[in-house]
């Protein structure tokens, strides 16, 4: 069978395609386990993101696959329809199948597309079965995870949706190695350097209420082998990657074995690469001591911290106070972030905050000490509103508030706000994220320069462009109002999604 997987073009505000081009590491995972006979393809739209409707003709035209993969988050739901419609009209008869979080969260949302099946949770064992069904090899019904279309009444479709697939262990290394190889479209890069992205484990036992992990594979926990982790990494350095990204979903929940982790990739000489990390406050502030050096030993440069809010009444909110608590003694004894912090900056790690700005109670103060916070001690903002994503407990309470304003899913991106404050507009929320980030964004081009010198020699210019887009040369002499650059700022925004 001939296979396409495509990622969707659609990017995050503060992941510009100039400066990060990711891979999906769930599609080249999906390829990995098919049976071998299969024709497998993965295209990364992003990496085409000008020429999106041009590059998926081509590629259907020129592949022919009997079978088309997509991954959608929420953001990309309505490019994924439109390209489901190019696909269908180009070939009536292809099986057209989604997966990712959104999918598996709000099938019902799909039920008049033109897709065949969803694939719920976790997919390669649910996709290599569906593909066997598809030839002859078992039936549908019987496989779990997967969801597929049965008719109801006269001219009715429906779903059928079978019981949902346990998540996987993963100690046993059943789940093959990505195939890396199967990509057909290159340019993945972070910062000007060839990147990829690996994963140690897989689950979460914590309950953010903004989380969609929980919702879709429940609360667990569960490891690859460092064996198997190594493997990995040396595939992907084989391709060529000079960075990695551990995408896991919260590696530091075992402090433990994320130590081991280092060892392991300091022995076995792995710790040459740039790697890139996300990890929880409160497991770096009560570790760190040890815990930090040990990172930069073993090649870690960059941190993603899930600061989520310095006030303790927005994380009680977001439900996110447990990570974010530092502990001595056996006794709580508040915020870890700035500890946190701390021991990376002492070990020559850079921080990436992310933080949550713009819930039902902040007022322009409580928004304006995050972003204050993040001015001084964080190094990359990553900072976001609270957003509605399918069937997760901050959803369901905004809903029954009834504070959601905003139903245009596009805009579901994390840094546009699209639930009601009680004391500010959306749009007042947004200014002020908006008019913080840039500074804050600016400033760590130094730092990028003195490790890639090329990289920003040849790009600082569109980085800029990119950062400052909606701005004049009147904004920046001060002869107009900031609020007219924001305007032209969200005409462009528009603009952009319309593009992909």
């Amino acid at each position: 069978m001939k296979i396409l997987l495509l990622s969707m073009p659609d990017s995050f505000e503060h992941m510009p395609t100039v400066a990060i081009r990711m891979p999906n590491g769930a599609l080249t995972s999906l390829a990995g386990n098919l049976d071998e006979h299969h024709d497998v393809s993965v295209a990364d739209l992003i990496l085409c993101q000008r020429d999106v409707k041009a590059k998926v003709t081509e590629l259907i035209r020129d592949l022919d696959p009997d079978l088309v993969g997509m991954s959608v988050m929420t953001f990309q739901r309505r490019t994924a329809e439109r390209l489901m419609y190019l696909i269908r009209a180009m070939k009536p008869g292809i099986k057209i199948v989604v997966g990712g979080y959104d999918p598996s969260l709000d099938s019902e949302a799909y039920l008049n597309m033109p897709v065949d099946f969803i694939v719920r949770g976790e997919g390669e064992v649910t996709f290599r079965e569906l593909t066997r069904a598809l030839e002859g090899r078992g039936s549908l019904h019987f496989i779990a995870g997967l969801s597929h279309r049965e008719p109801g009444d006269p001219g009715e479709n429906r779903w059928v949706h079978n019981p949902q697939r346990a998540p996987h262990r993963l100690e046993d290394n059943d789940i093959k190695l990505p195939k890396r190889s199967a990509r057909i479209l290159e340019g993945y890069t972070l910062l000007g350097r060839q990147v990829d992205v690996i994963e140690t484990s897989r689950g979460c036992t914590y309950d953010c209420s903004f989380c969609s992990i929980i919702e879709m594979r429940g609360r667990n926990f569960f490891a690859y082998s460092f064996d198997r982790v190594l493997d990995d990494i040396r595939d992907a350095k084989k391709h060529g990657a000079r960075t990695i990204f551990l995408v896991d979903d919260n590696i530091t929940l075992n402090v433990r074995r994320f130590e081991a982790l280092c060892h392991a990739i300091i022995d076995a000489g792995l710790n040459t690469l740039d790697y890139f990390v996300q990890g929880m406050t409160s497991a770096i502030a009560n570790h760190g001591e040890t815990l930090a050096p040990l990172m930069r030993q073993a090649g870690f440069r960059y941190v993603f911290l899930g600061i989520e809010n310095i006030l303790e009444s927005d994380l009680q909110l977001l439900q996110a106070s447990a990570k974010n608590t530092a502990r001595a003694g056996g006794k709580n004894i508040g915020n870890a972030t700035l500890q946190a912090i701390e021991y990376l900056h002492q070990n020559q790690m850079f921080v990436v905050g992310g933080l949550i700005v713009g819930s039902p109670n902040d007022t322009a103060e409580s928004i304006e000490a995050n972003l204050a916070f993040a001015r001084q001690y964080v190094d990359w903002p990553y900072i976001q509103h609270p957003t509605p994503y399918p069937k997760t407990p901050m959803t369901e309470e905004f809903r029954k508030l009834g504070l959601i304003e905003n139903e245009r899913l596009e805009e579901y991106d994390g840094t546009t706000p699209v639930v009601r404050n009680e004391n500010l507009s959306a749009d007042e929320i947004e200014y002020l994220r908006w008019k913080a980030e840039r500074g804050m964004k600016t400033r760590h081009i130094p730092a990028v320069f003195r490790h890639d010198p090329w990289f920003v020699l040849r790009n600082a210019g569109r980085m800029a462009a990119h950062t400052y887009r909606g701005a004049t040369l009147r904004t920046f002499l001060g002869l107009e109002d900031e609020r007219q650059a924001f305007t032209r700022y969200k005409e462009i925004r528009r603009a952009e999604r319309e593009y992909v």
